[in-house]
């Protein structure tokens, strides 16, 4: 067997008036995040440390943001589709561990329902799916809530 392990990390702007995806879900808030796709930084950062695992670039490798074709797309999508990527190179996802820097909307209330929906995305079990919120108390963009910021670390497995 053979094991590799991947991480990710992302920063998005925060914007009035945006819709604000976080883990495949949309939350209700007066700011969101601004991005070519939907801007979801958690997937993003799950894709990004799934790709590094598998030594497959990264996210704006495969999914460019310069490319018309990925104005707007849905993360979910994105994310499948990276999974299919690592699975085509003979890997399966082991476990993933992530951790969202934002100070509001708080993201622990929503957590069982953004584990539900990523392991459902990427057909794993949702005890392989690791979410942890923190706030920057107050310091940086995110504490001033211009951005948010996430981290993911991966480990995929060939047998």
């Amino acid at each position: 067997m053979k094991i590799r392990v991947g991480f990710g990390y992302d920063v998005h702007q925060l914007k009035e008036g945006e819709e604000f995806w976080l883990g495949g879900i949309k939350l209700e808030h007066t700011k969101g995040a601004v991005g070519h796709s939907d801007a979801d930084v958690l997937i993003h950062v799950i894709c990004d440390a799934l790709l590094g695992a598998a030594n497959m670039r990264d996210i704006g490798y495969h999914f460019a943001d310069t490319d018309p074709k990925f104005k707007g797309i849905d993360s979910k999508i994105l994310l499948k589709d990276v999974v299919a990527l690592i699975r085509e190179k003979g890997y399966e996802i082991g476990n993933i561990d992530s951790t969202v820097c934002l100070q509001l909307p708080k993201v622990n209330p929503h957590i069982s329902e953004m584990k539900k929906c990523l392991a459902e995305v990427m057909g794993i079990d949702t005890d392989d799916v690791s979410i942890k919120a923190t706030t920057t108390e107050k310091l940086g963009f995110v504490g001033r809530q211009e951005g948010v910021s996430a981290y993911a670390t991966v480990l995929i497995q060939k047998f």
